[in-house]
């Protein structure tokens, strides 16, 4: 297969497409589009976010020292790339949008009510790299919509809330399953 050199630059896609709420009162909710997140330790849970200083949502997380990552679908699609282009100091996003914001469990932060999964994430660093910081933070509790919880098995079934992601300046509903973790060594069940 033929290559061809490009600049050094961001290039690993497809990535998650996140909103982020952060602010201490309905007076300063705000929500801010990210897609430099990811986990960086599972035990203990942590993840970050990159910002950069410039964004209005920057100021509002070196205040409350967290934030909520809330997992983003194709019905939150629009909202999710709106929110990205608007500034909160212009517009209350969750009114503009018509989310609800909901109280988080642990941190200040609110959650968004129409996200499938939302993250309640406490600072414990900010780290500063250039055109973006990095806020890294513990995960001190994940809400998961009921809906999306198999009873049976007590799982988690995120690939039934048509999650989406980013890639290359466009968003992207994902697709069918491949296979699971493990599968490509896993025992061949024997024929009877």
């Amino acid at each position: 297969m033929s290559k061809v050199s490009f600049k050094p630059g961001t290039m690993i896609y497809p990535l998650p497409a996140v909103m982020v709420s952060v602010g201490e009162d309905s007076s300063e909710y705000n929500i801010i589009t990210v897609s430099w997140v990811g986990t960086i330790c599972s035990d203990p849970p942590m993840c970050y976010i990159s910002v950069r200083k410039s964004r209005h949502s920057y100021d509002l997380l070196m205040k409350t020292k967290s934030f909520v990552i809330n997992l983003t679908t194709e019905d939150l699609a629009y909202a999710t790339d709106w929110c990205g282009v608007k500034s909160g100091k212009e517009f209350n996003k969750f009114e503009e949008m018509k989310l609800t914001a909901v109280p988080a469990k642990i941190v200040k932060a609110p959650m968004i009510d129409e996200s499938p999964l939302c993250i309640e994430c406490e600072i414990i660093e900010v780290k500063e790299l250039g055109t973006h910081d990095m806020f890294i933070a513990n995960v001190v509790n994940v809400n998961a919509d009921e809906k999306f919880i198999n009873p049976k098995t007590n799982t988690l079934e995120l690939n039934k809330a048509k999650l989406i992601a980013y890639s290359h300046g466009k968003y992207y509903s994902l697709g069918e399953e491949l296979g699971f973790f493990g599968y490509s060594v896993q025992k061949k069940k024997k024929k009877k």
